[in-house]
């Protein structure tokens, strides 16, 4: 896991030292929201972890409502390249 958020820090980061911008956080709620589900797929009565996967669900949702009210065009950009909105 920790190679994957390092791959997604790289693509993600706004310049050279940006670990904590809301796009590098929200891309890293996604890759997490993604294999949870993978995992879901096995294991459907897991509810400990459905929890943990509606916080992260409402965390990644509220950061870029905050993304959407700072900056609409780094919002778009942002969805657009997860491709979590239509």
């Amino acid at each position: 896991m920790k190679v994957v958020k390092k791959d997604i820090i790289e693509e993600y980061k706004l310049h050279s030292t940006d670990t904590g911008s809301p796009e590098v956080q929200v891309s890293i709620f996604t890759a997490r929201i993604n294999n949870l589900i993978e995992h879901f797929n096995v294991h459907k009565k897991d509810f400990q972890t459905r929890r943990s996967l509606i916080k992260l669900v409402n965390k990644r949702r509220r950061l870029l409502l905050y993304l959407k009210r700072k900056s609409n065009e780094r919002y778009t950009s942002l969805i657009q390249r997860l491709k979590i909105r239509k």
